[in-house]
Order: C-alpha cells, then structure tokens, then sequence
C-alpha cells in the first residue's frame, strides 16, 4: 500500500477548519501536523483545497444481486468514490431479498472482490424471517432493515406482532422505511376513481402523502419508545415529522435518530414540470416548505445525517408512464457536489456537511476508526476544490444507468482525490481498481 503525505490542505474535521499536512501510511492516518516530511511517501500538493473525512451514506440501493442491468457494487462504488463517499451500507431489496444470513454473506463476498468503497450491507426483516433477523451480529453489520410501507418482493412489513417483535427483540439498529401503506392506497383508489391511468408525476407527492410518512414515522416512534429500540428513521421527506425527534440530546445518547436525503434537501414539488419521472422517488419529494422544514431540522439537530438512497433504474424504465415508472434514481457520484453547492449558496456551513455526512455516522452506527480526520483512523479522505465548476452530462456519469437527476446542472465545486483506507481510489477522473474497500466494523 503506497504511503501519501498531503501537504498544506485546510481540513474541515470536529468543527473547525485549519491548514496542516497529513500523513497516510499502511491504510491510516499516520501524522498530521505542519511541515511534515517524509521521503517515502507520493507527496499530494494540496495548498487551495479542503480536505473532508470521506462521505458515510448509510442508504444505498446498488442492485446487486438480481437486479444487475440497472447497477452492480463494482460500478456503484465506482461512482460513489468519484462522488466522495468512502463507505457505503446497502440496502436488502435486491433479488433475493436479503432475507438470510446466508444471502446477507453473499453480498458481502461480491464486494470484497468488486467494491472500490468500503462497504457493510443491512439484514432485511419480513413478515416471517425473524430467527434469521435475531442472528444478525452487531459487530459485523450495520443495521436491520424494515419496509414499513411499500417495497420489492416479500419485504413490506405490515404485521403488527411482526413489527413488536422486532422492535422488542432485535439485537441492533433499526432502520426504518416509514410511508402507511393503507394511506397510500386508500389515496391511490382516489385519484384512480377520478383519473384512470392519466394520473401524472405531480400527483406522486399526493398519493405518497405527507399524511402517509408521519402516521408511519409516529407509529415507528411509539414502538421504539415502548420496548427501548435503537431507531433510525430513514429519508425524512415533510417539515411535520422532523417535529418528532429531540434536537437537545447529545447524539451519542440519542437512542432514535432521523436521516435526510439529498433530493429532499434539493429538488420540491415544483421541479416535476420539468424533471417528471426523474424525482420520483419514494417517499416523495413534496413541497417548497417540506423542504425548508428539511434543512432547517438537519441545521438544528433534530435530523442527525444526511444520506442518498442512491437507487438507480435504466432509462427506459423511467420513461414509462408514471403508474408504470419505478421510483428511485442515482445520486451518490452528485450527493456531496450538491451539498458544497448548497453551502457555496450560503445555506450550509462546510463543518456541518462534514459532521452530517461523516461524524455522526460513526457515532450514529458506532464505526470503528472512520468518520474523523484523526492520527490511527482509517485514511478515507476527500479532497475537494470549491472553485472548479462542472456541468452534469450522461458523457460524466459512472453510473451503469447512464444518468443522473442532476443532468444539465453546473456544480461549482469539484472531487479531485479521493482516498479509501489510505488507497487513492480516485483522481481526478481516474480509478485505481486494484484495491478494494474494506468492510466496515462496529464497536458495539
């Protein structure tokens, strides 16, 4: 493993900025300090450029296995690094839904060999799979994953004593997809009373009601509170739920947690008319005032992270009509651009991206060694430029779908290296497939 010293970067780590060298060395973070030397080591000029902690997305859809013509782990990772994330935990909605430890060890076996971030993957829980739910090792994997709401195949947990037991006996976080799936179609039969199939995209976020999410989220909520789970309520998508959780309890203390979504922070209701079925996603992205409500509750501690829920279709599926268009897209190559964007508009600060989007992830999940800038961590690192603007064309995706929501936008700020447990996965364009990412470990 090479040995890099980057030299002179303004890092941006535990809430403050300040120039210094650092040093990488056997996959850690060796040293850092002012004037650092060290002959062996590929020396990184990086005076002008921030240096981050990698990006930790705690909600990823990579497709693999089953569902391979949309996205793999090897091309999905690929677009993560050159997008900035440095570690990734998928989703359990592939085909087959990951539903046994035996699925769940083969996914982690695809991305030892295919993965270029470091990666952990969720066990899914049905209506019937709970023994196998109750094996998972916290040490090994990031969470259990419920679909309170709609999903793929055998995974809508809808059960009320499926949803006490799990809450009341899973040995781990509980991450979950929080939509009531009686509104949602009591919804569906109305507007397909008064419509037919002419329903249309700016219906998605009436259908996929506000109502919907905080009956969901409040029911998540009380169960949680009832048998003292460790919650974590994923994609936050109305200014009314962000209500339901504490902004005055340290995060190492809080034992339910909220994430939000990048497309929620960026796009709203009236991006339909010119975006369609490319924002549709589930839950929806609603209105100009969800969205404020969004921000503001990441800004003020009551939503503790910020992730994608990167899943990726081919164009030919977004395409169809709305009824038949699958909802999802791809964002983890254009997440962090956005996010610097947002904070170039004055909307964000650098400190508190990097504590959304990294710390509070390895506090959130409790991660061994990643998430900080810190001597003897993993050295998963971004190197970013606040003044390098680019345009967001199919030519410029990684993505195996071949596009992105994005499309057309111009970002100001730009990736330039990105280094996974001290490999320089990506620069500038470029790749190192050699090495892979690890598997990421937790200290509970």
């Amino acid at each position: 493993m090479n040995t890099y010293l980057i030299k002179n970067a303004t890092l941006v780590n535990e809430g403050q900025q300040k120039t210094a060298d650092v040093l990488i060395k056997n996959g850690l973070i060796a040293k850092i300090g002012q004037n650092l030397s060290a002959p062996e080591a590929q020396e990184i000029n990086a005076e002008g450029l921030y240096l981050l902690p990698g990006m930790i997305d705690d909600q990823v859809h990579f497709r693999e296995p089953g569902l391979t013509h949309k996205a793999d782990i090897f091309t999905e990772s690929m677009a993560a690094v050159a997008g900035g994330i440095t570690s990734f935990m998928e989703m359990p909605n592939t085909v087959p839904n990951t539903l046994t430890q035996e699925l769940l060890a083969d996914k982690y076996a695809i991305a030892a060999q295919s993965s270029l971030a470091n990666y952990s993957f969720y066990m899914g829980a049905s209506n019937d799979n709970i023994e196998e739910v109750l094996k998972t090792d916290p040490k090994q994997v990031c969470g259990i994953k419920v679909f309170m709401g709609s999903s793929t195949g055998n995974m809508l947990v809808d059960n009320e004593q499926t949803l006490e037991n799990i809450f009341s006996k899973a040995p781990i976080l509980v991450a979950t997809h929080c939509e009531d799936e009686q509104t949602i179609r009591e919804n569906m039969a109305s507007f397909k009373a008064q419509y037919g199939d002419e329903i249309t995209i700016d219906m998605h976020p009436l259908i996929r009601s506000a109502e919907a999410c905080y009956k969901s989220s409040s029911l998540a909520l009380e169960l949680a509170k009832r048998y003292q789970t460790r919650l974590h309520i994923l994609h936050i998508s109305t200014a009314r739920e962000v209500a339901l959780f504490d902004a005055s309890t340290p995060l190492k203390d809080k034992k339910i947690t909220a994430e939000a979504c990048v497309h929620h922070l960026w796009f709203n209701d009236q991006d339909y008319a010119s975006k369609g079925n490319f924002i549709k996603w589930n839950p929806a992205v609603k209105t100009v005032a969800d969205q404020a409500g969004i921000l503001q509750g990441l800004l003020d501690n009551h939503i503790d992270v910020i992730a994608t829920d990167h899943a990726p279709h081919t164009l030919d599926e977004k395409n169809q009509p709305y009824l038949q268009a699958p909802s999802g897209g791809p964002l983890v190559q254009h997440a962090l651009p956005a996010l610097l964007e947002m904070h170039l508009q004055g909307k964000i600060s650098l400190e508190k991206i990097v504590e959304k989007t990294a710390h509070n992830l390895a506090i959130c999940f409790d991660i061994e060694k990643r998430g900080y800038i810190r001597e003897g961590y993993w050295a998963d690192l971004v190197l970013v430029d606040l003044n390098d603007p680019f345009k967001v064309t199919p030519l410029n995706v990684f993505y195996k779908c071949g596009w992105s929501p994005f499309d057309g936008e111009t970002f100001r700020a730009s990736i330039t290296h990105t280094f996974v447990s001290g490999n320089l996965a990506y620069y500038k364009g470029k790749f190192t497939t050699s090495e892979t990412g690890k598997r990421l470990s937790f200290t509970r």
